[in-house]
C-alpha cells in the first residue's frame, strides 16, 4: 500500500528556517576556513578586516604554502621539496609516502622533458631503494619507468602520469601535508557541508514533499513538488 508524502508549504518551511539560530561568527569562521585552507590570503586578510574575523594560523604561512603548491604545478619539485624542508622538515622526514611520491614526480618531469638518462639514473639512485622497501612504491615506480619504452609516452597506458592532473593531485597531497602540520584541517569544512546538505534532502525526499534546493549556487528555495 502506497501512502502519500506530506506537504510542507513554501511558507511552513521558510519559518521553520528561521527559527533555526545561526550565530553570524559561525558563518564567519567557516568562510574564514575556506580562504585560508584553499589558500585564498589576500581574500582572507580582507575577510580578517572586514568581518573582525581571526584565522586559526598566520596568514604569512598561506603565502609559503602556496609557493610550494605552485611550484609542484609548474613542475619544480626540487624547489617545492626545498620549500617544504625550509617550512618544517618533519613533513618530508615523517611522510615517507609524501616524499616518494614528490620523487615519482621529479622522474616523470624528467621523462617529460627527454631526459632518459638523467631519469634513469634518477630512478636507480633515489626511487630504487624505496621501492625495495615498499610493494606499493615498486609498482608505482615500475609504472612510471614504462614510459620511456614508449615513443609516444603521453598515449601510452601510463600516460596519464604525465598529465596536469598528476601534478596537481601531488600538489594537493603536499598542500594537505603541510595543513596538517600546522594542526588545519586539510579539507574547507564548507564543501563538507554542502555534501551534508545533498544528503539530507535525499533522505527527507522519500518522506516529504518541501521546497527543495537544487542549485546550490544561488540557495534558492523550489516549490515543493506535489
Amino acid at each position: 500500500m502506497s501512502t502519500s508524502k506530506k506537504v510542507i508549504t513554501r511558507e511552513e518551511w521558510e519559518k521553520k528556517l528561521k527559527d533555526v539560530n545561526i550565530r553570524k561568527e559561525d558563518m564567519n569562521k567557516l568562510v574564514m576556513n575556506y580562504l585560508v585552507t584553499e589558500g585564498y590570503v589576500e581574500a582572507a586578510e580582507k575577510f580578517r578586516i572586514e568581518s573582525g574575523t581571526e584565522p586559526e594560523i598566520d596568514l604569512a604561512t598561506i603565502t609559503d604554502r602556496m609557493a610550494v603548491k605552485k611550484a609542484v604545478q609548474s613542475g619544480n619539485v626540487q624547489d617545492a621539496i626545498e620549500k617544504v624542508n625550509d617550512l618544517n622538515p618533519e613533513i618530508l622526514d615523517t611522510n615517507p609516502q609524501l616524499y616518494f611520491h614528490l620523487q615519482q614526480q621529479r622522474l616523470i618531469e624528467l621523462i617529460r622533458y627527454g631526459k632518459v638518462e638523467e631519469a634513469l639514473e634518477f630512478a636507480q639512485e633515489e626511487l630504487a631503494p624505496r621501492g625495495e622497501e615498499n610493494q606499493n612504491f615498486l609498482e608505482e615506480l615500475e609504472r612510471t619507468v614504462a614510459l620511456l619504452a614508449f615513443e609516444d609516452a603521453k598515449n601510452c597506458p601510463y600516460g596519464e602520469l604525465l598529465d596536469v592532473s598528476q601534478r596537481l593531485k601531488t600538489a594537493s597531497e603536499v598542500n594537505a601535508a603541510i595543513l596538517t602540520s600546522q594542526s588545519h584541517e586539510k579539507d574547507p569544512k564548507l564543501p563538507s557541508l554542502l555534501k551534508m546538505l545533498i544528503w539530507a534532502q535525499n533522505q527527507l525526499d522519500d518522506k516529504a514533499a518541501y521546497p527543495r534546493i537544487n542549485d546550490l549556487s544561488t540557495a534558492t528555495l523550489e516549490e515543493p513538488a506535489i
